[in-house]
């Protein structure tokens, strides 16, 4: 059997350092409760076994204490910058939505009219249709104006990406709790701006700065041949990270600081 290539090694989230916080404490409380009905059905175990009754006695208080001063800890860390983490996650948000946005307006697929939550539900379903959005890339790829649109438009997002990412990344690396989320956005802001370098090497554009990123990027030794129907797919698989990572970041945000508490300190 091949053994698999391992991906990266990903951060806990915010529920499973909670998850794993309650789980220790749920083990010492049903070593607890072992332990009473222990001594309840056979009284002399204990008593003829006190060296082990001690040390799973010991056990038993460090894990609640370990779990409770973990619970304590952690949860006043992320009230002392909940705020803060909201806002970078809103701006994680924007970045994510500019990306798969642009790219289906550069494809002619999706322009925000009238109401903006109606228009982003539909641009997200639309997002969401492998078969229909790659019919589409592949045939603005095709066409020659479409392809400088949409090289135009991928250049921009990943400028912008890479701005976001470089001016919040060592914030959120403050709380290891929402280390997750930043490294899903890494992987979005790496995607987007490897298809950037990728297009700039087989387009070079005017801009003479883009051009000599383009020649250093690795984009061109690792992916040296660039066709058309792998850079639809390529662009596919990156939008719809990015509309993914736009409801998620856009949900575990919302919870962090929840909106009522917006309107009671601002009294709306």
């Amino acid at each position: 059997m091949r053994r698999q290539p391992q991906g990266p090694r990903r951060a806990r989230s915010v529920k499973s350092y909670r998850r794993r916080t309650r789980i220790t404490a749920l083990l010492a409380l049903l070593a607890v409760a072992g332990g009473v009905a222990s001594d309840i059905a056979n009284d002399t175990f204990w008593a003829h076994h006190a060296l082990v009754g001690g040390l799973v006695s010991g056990v038993i208080v460090v894990a609640l204490s370990i779990a409770l001063v973990d619970e304590v800890l952690a949860r006043r860390r992320r009230q002392r910058w909940s705020v803060l983490a909201q806002y970078v996650m809103f701006e994680l948000v924007r970045n994510a939505r500019m990306i798969w946005s642009g790219v289906l307006e550069a494809a002619g697929l999706f322009s925000i009219e009238g109401n903006q939550q109606e228009s982003i539900d539909a641009g997200a379903a639309l997002v969401r249709d492998s078969a229909g959005l790659t019919a589409a890339l592949r045939a603005t790829i095709d066409d020659a104006g479409g392809r400088a649109r949409l090289h135009a438009e991928i250049a921009f997002l990943a400028e912008h990406a890479d701005e976001v990412l470089g001016r919040w990344a060592a914030v959120m690396l403050n709380a290891e709790e929402y280390t997750e989320i930043l490294d899903r956005h890494v992987e979005l802001v790496g995607a987007i701006s490897w298809i950037a370098g990728l297009l700039d090497s087989s387009d070079p554009p005017d801009d003479a700065q883009r051009r000599r990123r383009a020649r250093s990027s690795p984009a061109n030794q690792i992916q040296s041949r660039l066709s058309d129907e792998w850079l639809a797919d390529r662009i596919v698989v990156t939008t719809q990270l990015a509309e993914a990572l736009d409801r998620g970041t856009l949900e575990l945000a919302l919870r962090v600081v929840p909106v009522q508490w917006w309107e009671a300190r601002l009294r709306t």
